[in-house]
């Protein structure tokens, strides 16, 4: 999958979703949640990140999406999922979502994933989120990002 195949998927999946689709690129990174909120112009706490795990015993993918500020507590994580979570390699997070680290959406994955949602975007009437690359990127509000992805919210946070 090419890195524009991956940004028309989430451009497909949000239209169908019933949002805008309107999708940002820029010239520079938007890999970091940093490097997001410097390229957009808000606060790194407004960046959803997608961190992807991979369940210890059933093999499965976990999503969290989390503020851009957050670390995410792996054992809280565990005891929500109700297994042990391990990060996941490039190559899991490839396989799993069909994106590659640091353009991982929220949505548009190719594969089944079960979401959580840091309670702590709750706080901005609007989040941005990695759209497919890793300069590619999407608004909207918690409800919105709720919506489309059918994730739990958790109090994941470190």
């Amino acid at each position: 999958m090419t890195e524009i195949g991956s940004v028309a998927r989430v451009r497909a999946a949000l239209i169908a979703a019933g949002l805008a689709g309107e999708i940002k690129e820029f010239d520079a990174s938007t890999r970091t949640a940093a490097d997001a909120a410097a390229a957009i112009g808000c606060t790194v706490a407004q960046i959803a990140k997608s961190l992807v795990f991979r369940a210890k015993e059933s093999g499965r993918a976990v999503l969290v999406i989390a503020s851009g500020v957050n670390r995410v507590d792996e054992r809280k994580l565990g005891a929500r999922l109700g297994e042990a979570i391990a990060k996941a390699d490039a190559d899991f997070v490839r396989k799993e979502t069909g994106f590659a680290i640091g353009g991982v959406a929220p949505i548009g994955h190719s594969g089944d994933v079960d979401i959580f949602i840091d309670t702590d975007l709750a706080a901005y009437p609007e989040i941005w989120a990695a759209a497919g690359a890793p300069n590619a990127v999407f608004r909207l509000t918690l409800a919105e990002l709720v919506a489309v992805t059918g994730g739990q919210m958790a109090d994941v946070k470190a």
